[in-house]
């Protein structure tokens, strides 16, 4: 059984073009009945549509290759030959398309519902457009343009507005089933999280989404512990939410640990609106260490949190609720997303992204 998958490769090919015909008229009472060779179909497209129901990549490892019909041959009397059925391929919201030599970035799908990567090629002409007064029988058409062939990487940056990050163990869990309906594993042991789960909160009549990604460790960033193989996840989200467990003697340096393996992995995380919990307050002392912990990061906002008896869930909710609106995701800057080919176009072919 294929679980969570969020990065595999795939080979897709558009198709041919069809071949245009070469033929003639041949009816009784008709001499000289001229060329009425048809033009061949077009070939089929590559298109990925965006499906809100996937939330993996899974299917894409059981099948790897995906290739669009030919179009058919014209035929005679002028018949044009049946357009390639296009090849479907259904992908979660937040994939984007990378070169799996260089990791460029093809195409990111994010505001896309469907979007044409490989046009088919165009079809050949019959030998019917050949005519002309010095040439009344051309015997010759058009071969059909090539479809292109191309491996790529297929990878899913999951979409959430605020992303939890913290130790092992911290309460990422149980804040994320808490605050919505999401029913991630809790456990009193490490790494019950193995996979980025994600729920929606409703506050003030807007729907946030909220990322229980993995925990992280000292020395994620070198590879040590689960490392950061689900830190992309967080690349996508408006604000960060840094879980601290004050019952843990590192309560006072997780903060700063945490954000240096961020630092580690990219740079940019740093600079998104964040907020800092402290968590399981209910444990004895704790409450002298969310104030030492408030003593220590005085510019940054700072919750104390114990879900089980529901302290602080009221202020995490309007903390989140506050960053969001604060990074409106209609003001973020434009990323540069291509747009979608015009779907129109029948025999101009446009430069794919590798062929420039």
């Amino acid at each position: 059984m294929i679980g969570f998958s969020d990065e595999t490769y795939i080979d897709v090919a558009s198709g041919d073009g069809g071949n245009g015909a070469v033929s003639f008229r041949r009816e009784k009472f008709v001499p000289r009945g001229g060329p009425d060779g048809g033009d061949g179909g077009r070939g089929g497209d590559v298109v990925f549509v965006v499906s809100h129901n996937l939330r993996t990549l899974a299917h894409l490892k059981r099948q790897r290759s995906f290739r669009a019909e030919r179009g058919q041959n014209g035929s005679s009397a002028r018949k044009y030959g049946r357009d390639g059925m296009d090849v479907v391929i259904p992908v979660p919201p937040g994939t984007i398309l990378k070169d799996p030599e260089s990791g460029e970035v093809l195409v990111d799908l994010t505001d896309h519902e469907r979007y044409v990567f490989l046009r088919g090629g165009r079809g050949g002409r019959g030998n019917w457009h050949f005519r002309s007064s010095t040439n009344q029988a051309p015997r010759y058409a058009q071969p059909g343009e090539k479809g292109v062939a191309l491996r790529i990487g297929v990878e899913l940056l999951i979409i959430a507005d605020i992303g939890f990050v913290g130790f092992p163990n911290a309460g990422k869990s149980s804040l994320l089933n808490t605050l919505t309906n999401a029913r991630s594993a809790v456990a009193d042991y490490p790494f019950t999280t193995k996979i980025p789960h994600l729920g929606m909160m409703r506050h003030h009549e807007r729907d946030i989404v909220l990322a229980d990604i993995p925990g992280l460790i000292e020395g994620a960033s070198d590879g040590s512990g689960m490392g950061i193989k689900f830190l992309k996840h967080i690349s996508r989200t408006l604000g960060l939410a840094y879980l601290i467990d004050l019952s843990d003697g590192r309560y006072l340096t997780a903060f700063d640990t945490l954000t240096e393996e961020l630092r580690a992995y990219d740079s940019e995380l740093i600079g998104k609106e964040r907020v800092i919990i402290g968590t399981k307050i209910d444990e004895e002392g704790t409450d002298v260490r969310l104030a030492e912990l408030k003593a220590k990061y005085p510019e940054e906002t700072v919750i104390g949190l114990c879900v089980y008896f529901n302290q602080g869930v009221d202020e995490v909710k309007e903390a989140f609720y506050q960053i969001v609106e604060r990074v409106d995701p209609t003001t973020v800057e434009d990323k540069g997303f291509q747009t979608e080919p015009d779907t129109n176009a029948h025999y101009e072919m446009e430069k794919a992204p590798w062929e420039e």
